[in-house]
């Protein structure tokens, strides 16, 4: 039989040369695993009698504890080390001077929206808001748009499903932020009864629309900045001199002409496509489209309830994103919601 004695120095000696938690373990097995020299020495002891089992067995359970006590020091050691190292890995120099917090920045879409509504106000207008989850009523019918009209089609329009999980006849994105219009004509039309003592309408209208579009200069989610301006006498001319007024101090400079280009929308007539040509700069000698226009259809008027026989009115249509485009010399739309940090610190 071997002596107990020296298997605890022998074990202690092990313990000792293992710097990694499982080589210990597995140098553990060999004296307190199953076949362990601590297990074959209590399994030997059926063969002793029993007056000699009695010392004996004394013998090995002190050395087995010995051994077990050895191990778990040298775990605790091994810990120790390991806490050691990670620590002094991770130190922190409290002497460094401090880094400072990082400062965020209004996102160039949004700097740009917060211009268009500062210069609109400026010149008399307020701002409107509504619902982005819009009624196919507002959206379209209440802008002239029949049926049969194109952006009624789920190839450019994102409808909702309804309760049943089919496509909603009613309920969808909208496409443009037109139905502010119509509402706050409504709302505009119930507050005053009186027709003479009614005030003009002059209001533009910012939002998120939603198209099923997307390339270079289309995003699926894109803004809107719309306008509108109801009164006695409102002409063409006022809708002329308002947008040119805007472009010039928008883009702070004189060297730009606009032009109004005859188009169609259902919701005006007579209907315009706005142009600007720069003057000097990257874009010399460019014309490029930036906006919509036109007069109020009468049957525009008549679904607010103004009576387009004394009213007349003006709208128009602004996309903030390509204006943002134009504005910094961004090529591409999409770049401007990829959430890139990278591009878009250039405008902090």
């Amino acid at each position: 039989m071997q002596n107990p004695d020296a298997i605890v120095a022998e074990a202690r000696a092990a313990f000792a040369a293992m710097t990694d938690p499982d080589a210990l373990e597995q140098t553990k097995a060999r004296y307190l695993g199953k076949n362990g020299q601590i297990t074959e020495l209590l399994k030997g002891l059926a063969k002793h009698s029993p007056e000699e089992r009695k010392s004996l067995g004394a013998a090995i359970n002190r050395a087995k504890g010995a051994v077990e006590a050895a191990l778990s020091e040298r775990r605790e050691a091994i810990r120790q080390a390991a806490l050691a190292a990670r620590l002094a890995e991770e130190a922190l120099d409290v002497t460094l001077p401090g880094r400072g917090e990082e400062k965020g920045g209004v996102h160039p879409v949004t700097r740009t929206l917060e211009r268009i509504e500062a210069l609109f106000r400026s010149i008399g207008f307020s701002v409107a808001d509504g619902p982005e989850i819009e009624e196919d009523f507002y959206n379209f019918t209440a802008l002239n748009m029949p049926e049969d009209h194109p952006a009624r089609s789920m190839h450019d329009t994102f409808f909702l499903l309804d309760e049943h999980g089919r496509v909603s006849e009613n309920m969808l994105l909208r496409t443009h932020t037109s139905p502010i219009q119509a509402r706050h004509m409504q709302a505009h039309v119930a507050r005053y009864k009186d027709w003479s003592s009614m005030p003009e309408i002059r209001v533009i209208a910012p939002g998120r629309v939603y198209r099923v579009d997307s390339d270079a200069t289309h995003a699926p989610m894109f803004h809107q900045v719309e306008g509108l301006w109801v009164g006695e006498n409102v002409s063409f001319a006022d809708l002329r001199g308002v947008i040119a007024d805007f472009l010039k101090r928008f883009f702070e400079t004189d060297d730009l002409n606009v032009r109004f280009r005859p188009s169609f929308f259902p919701f005006t007539e007579p209907s315009a496509e706005i142009d600007v040509a720069f003057m000097r700069g990257a874009l010399e000698g460019r014309w490029l489209e930036i906006a919509g226009c036109g007069m109020v259809h009468p049957n525009v008027l008549k679904h607010a309830g103004i009576d387009p026989e004394k009213y007349t009115g003006f709208a128009f249509g602004f996309g903030p994103d390509r204006l943002a485009m134009l504005r910094y010399g961004v090529n591409d739309l999409r770049l401007f919601f990829e959430g890139d940090l990278r591009f878009l610190r250039q405008f902090v």
